[in-house]
């Protein structure tokens, strides 16, 4: 069973539980899949995690109940998974921008969110080169910041991010720790709390006496790297795509679940033959 059809069938067993508890770990092990890289793909391919896609099909289902039936909301709320009318308002609200009993007035706007589908095919055109690297572990210097995953925040707000550490002088300060001037994009996925803790920060073996800056310990792993060359933020953006929609489907390796890292090296970012690479833990 190639990926697209796993990930098929993954959407099949998810939209089979809506209204009963939905095992990650089990439909992942369905799919032969660790749940972490079952996580990450879908995600990547998606757009959306696992949480939020059952939540928006769930709401959209609890919003036709509402509408086309005389059903308690105490009861529709316990049909979709929630503990309690408060926490189904809150978020109904979230999602349609109305209270679950506004749902039953006449002529009242309601989303609807449909359900995946899944059309794309892989491309045997175009090589993907990549090289095997096994590291020790070893430590950083950064600033994080912490967004979650839910309509795409994490998109927004790394951006920004990465614009106020250039505007207040941290992009520098980190680049001079590193003899090579080297500076990591660290990404950390929980997608338990559907959150990315998101690190700038430069290997150094130097605790750090910033207040603004934390250490952090990077895992012993073994790396599939992949080189973007173009300006940025398109050209390594392409390369994020083409790994989770051609290398990963067309290979045997499974994401673990260490972080990723997009590396830096000096030059001009925006220049057409700008290098950079982006570094995916991975396992067989």
């Amino acid at each position: 069973m190639d990926w697209l059809e796993r990930m098929k069938s993954a959407i099949d067993l998810i939209e089979s539980k809506l209204t009963d508890k939905v095992d990650v770990e089990e439909i992942a092990k369905q799919v032969y899949s660790s749940s972490y890289h079952f996580q990450r793909m879908f995600h990547l391919h998606t757009g959306v995690t696992i949480g939020e896609y059952i939540r928006k099909r769930r709401l959209t289902f609890a919003a036709q109940d509402l509408a086309m039936s005389s059903v308690k909301v105490v009861d529709i709320s316990l049909k979709y998974g929630y503990e309690s009318p408060e926490s189904f308002a809150k978020a109904f609200r979230k999602v349609h921008g109305i209270t679950p009993s506004e749902a039953r007035m006449q002529g009242v706007v309601l989303k609807a969110f449909p359900r995946i589908s899944l059309h794309y095919s892989l491309r045997g055109d175009r090589a993907m080169d990549y090289r095997i690297v096994n590291r020790d572990e070893f430590q950083v210097t950064g600033k994080t910041i912490r967004v979650s995953l839910e309509d795409g925040e994490d998109m927004r707000l790394v951006p920004q991010f990465w614009h106020a550490c250039e505007s207040d002088g941290t992009v520098e300060r980190l680049r001079a720790l590193h003899l090579d001037r080297v500076l990591l994009g660290i990404c950390a996925t929980d997608y338990q709390r559907e959150e990315l803790t998101y690190a700038i920060a430069a290997e150094s073996d130097v605790p750090t006496t910033d207040k603004e800056q934390v250490s952090l310990h990077i895992p012993s792993s073994t790396w599939a790297v992949f080189t973007s060359i173009g300006a940025s933020p398109s050209a390594i953006q392409g390369v994020w795509r083409r790994i989770f929609e051609e290398w990963f489907p067309a290979t045997s390796y499974q994401h673990t679940e260490g972080p990723e890292l997009e590396v830096y090296h000096p030059g001009d970012p925006r220049s057409d033959d700008y290098k950079c690479e982006v570094w995916i833990p991975v396992k067989i």
